[in-house]
């Protein structure tokens, strides 16, 4: 898996204080995206353990508390990004204790295969559904276009 940015210290993307990734790799490439240079899966730069660990330590320094990992990109459930995110997800839920996980995606809900729903078995919170230029609404928080929805998983 690629990435594009982390943010050890972000308070955008979800609320509190969080760790926010931005992953490589979008089948969806919804017009007016504000992120279309993560849409190719070879754009950003390879995802090693070290940038796991460095995720976890963050999420696990008490002088700056985080709140949880916000997941985003890109899209977290492509299929590509899929084994890396789950371990990754497995990872935070065991060493990191009462941190959160927020993951945005392109994919509804209700059509992920099998492999998506497991990653999204260990998260908090999906918001799901393609980006819609006509339905898009500044007043929104933690999404973009109305027809996006916000699931309280946990």
């Amino acid at each position: 898996m690629n990435f594009h940015h982390y943010y050890p210290i972000d308070v955008v993307n979800g609320p509190g204080t969080r760790c926010t990734l931005f992953v490589a790799g979008c089948e969806h490439q919804c017009r007016g995206c504000y992120n279309k240079s993560t849409w190719r899966l070879d754009s950003g730069r390879p995802f090693t353990p070290e940038n796991e660990d460095r995720i976890i330590d963050d999420l696990n320094d008490s002088r700056i508390p985080r709140q949880g990992l916000s997941l985003s990109g890109g899209d977290p459930l492509h299929p590509h990004n899929l084994p890396v995110i789950l371990h990754l997800v497995k990872r935070v839920r065991a060493e990191c204790e009462e941190k959160d996980i927020w993951l945005w995606t392109g994919y509804q809900l209700e059509s992920l295969n099998s492999a998506q729903h497991e990653v999204v078995s260990y998260i908090n919170v999906l918001i799901d559904g393609k980006f819609v230029q006509d339905l898009k609404d500044p007043a929104l928080i933690w999404r973009g276009s109305s027809n996006q929805i916000i699931h309280r998983l946990r």
